[in-house]
C-alpha cells in the first residue's frame, strides 16, 4: 500500500501510510487500541475504501476490486462464524460462492481440516466448540480459498492466556509450513515479538517504524516506540558533551552516557534527550570500564521464575532491573546496579 489515507469525518484513521510486505512474510502491524490498524487491514482487504492512496497486490492495482476479486483471507476478531451452519458448511463456504464441484470442496475441506487439526468435528456447530478450536474454523476457512495474502485481525484475543500461546505457536508453524503472506494486527507486544518476521509500529494513524523485532526492541527509532515495546527506565536529560562514540547526558541526579541508535537521529549539545535503559542489560558487577552505574535502595521485588524483577530506588528515579532467582533480596537494602554504555540508549524528545 502507498500513501493510504483514511477518514471517518473529521478522524483520521489512517494517516499517508506506507507498507511494503514481502512474499511469505509474517508482518505484525503493532499498536495500541485505536491507533489505525484494524482500519489499515480493513482497507488492505477491501472492506473500507481509502481517501486517499493505493493498494497493490503484487504489481496489480487492487484498490477499485471488492473483496471478493482481491484473493485475501481474513480472520476477525470475533471469528464471524454462521451459527446455523457446521464446521463443514462454514469452513466450504468460500468454495460453494466460487462454483467450486461437490467432489472437490469435499477434498479441500477434508485437507485443510486436517491441517488445523478439526477433523472428525465436520458435524458441529461453532456452539460446541471451545474457542480455540473456532478460532481454527475461521482460519480454515479463510485459507481454504487458497489466498494471495492472509489477513488476520487479532485473532487470538478471544483465547485464555495459555491457549493463546499454543494458538500463535501453531499459527506461526502453520504460516511457515504454506508459505503464505501474512498480516497480522494485534496490540500485545510479546504476541508480535515473537510471531513475526517483520513488524510495524503504529500509533495515531501514522507508522513510526518498520523493522524486524529485534532492531525495534533493541533500536527503537523513537520515545514512543521505545516505551512501548517491553518493559524499560526512561530518564530524561540534556546533552551536555558529544564524544566520538556516545552522547553524555546530565540529568537531575547524574550523569549518563548512551548511544544514539541511528546515524540520522541528531543530537547536540543542549538537547533534551531521553535515556532508555532495558531491565535485562543491568548486571550487579562492574565487567567494563564503559558502564553507568547507580546507587539505589531495594524498594520491591518480584519472583517471576528464573529471574526476579527489581525496583530499584536512585534518587527521584525509579529504575527496573532484573536478577538471576537465586539472589537473596531484601526490602531497603542497597545496590549498585551497572549497565554498559552502548546498551543505553538516548532518543530526542
Amino acid at each position: 500500500m502507498i500513501n493510504v489515507t483514511k477518514k471517518f469525518g473529521s478522524v483520521v484513521a489512517v494517516d499517508h501510510v506506507t507498507l511494503n510486505v514481502n512474499h511469505g512474510e509474517f508482518f505484525t502491524i503493532l499498536g495500541p487500541s485505536g491507533c489505525g490498524k484494524t482500519t489499515t487491514l480493513r482497507v488492505i482487504a477491501g472492506l473500507e475504501t481509502p481517501d486517499s492512496g493505493r493498494i497493490f497486490f503484487d504489481d496489480e492495482d487492487v484498490t477499485d476490486y471488492p473483496p471478493y476479486m482481491r484473493e485475501s483471507g481474513m480472520v476477525f476478531q470475533n471469528y464471524a462464524l454462521w451459527p446455523h451452519m457446521n464446521v463443514y458448511e462454514n469452513v466450504a463456504f468460500g468454495l460453494k460462492i466460487r462454483k467450486v464441484s461437490k467432489d472437490e470442496i469435499k477434498r479441500r475441506v477434508k485437507e485443510i481440516l486436517e491441517l488445523v487439526k478439526l477433523e472428525g468435528l465436520e458435524d458441529r456447530y461453532p456452539h460446541q466448540l471451545s474457542g480455540g478450536q473456532q478460532q481454527r474454523v475461521a482460519l480454515a476457512r479463510a485459507l481454504i480459498i487458497q489466498p494471495k495474502v492472509l489477513l488476520l485481525d487479532e485473532p487470538l484475543s478471544n483465547l485464555d492466556a495459555k491457549l493463546r500461546v499454543e494458538m500463535r505457536e501453531e499459527l506461526k508453524m502453520l504460516q511457515r509450513k504454506l508459505k503464505i503472506t501474512t498480516i497480522y494486527v494485534t496490540h500485545d507486544q510479546e504476541e508480535a515479538m515473537v510471531i513475526s518476521d517483520r513488524m510495524a509500529i503504529m500509533n495515531e494513524g501514522r507508522i513510526l517504524q518498520i523493522a524486524t523485532p529485534r532492531e525495534i526492541y533493541m533500536k527503537p527509532r523513537n520515545l514512543f516506540v521505545a516505551s512501548f515495546m517491553g518493559k524499560s527506565t526512561i530518564i530524561y536529560g540534556k546533552v551536555v558533551n558529544k564524544l566520538r562514540k556516545y552522547v553524555e547526558v546530565e540529568c537531575k541526579n547524574f550523569r549518563i552516557k548512551g548511544v544514539t541508535p541511528y546515524e540520522d537521529l541528531k543530537v547536540n549539545v543542549g538537547d533534551k534527550v531521553a535515556c532508555i535503559f532495558r531491565p535485562e542489560f543491568f548486571k550487579l558487577k562492574e565487567e567494563s570500564d564503559e558502564v553507568n552505574s547507580f546507587d539505589g535502595i531495594v524498594e520491591s521485588f518480584s519472583f517471576i521464575g528464573s529471574i526476579q524483577e527489581v525496583y530499584l530506588r536512585v534518587g527521584s528515579a525509579r529504575f527496573i532491573f532484573e536478577v538471576d532467582s537465586s539472589f537473596n533480596l531484601n526490602i531497603g537494602s542497597k545496590l549498585r546496579i551497572y549497565i554498559p554504555y552502548e546498551k543505553t540508549v538516548v532518543l530526542p524528545v
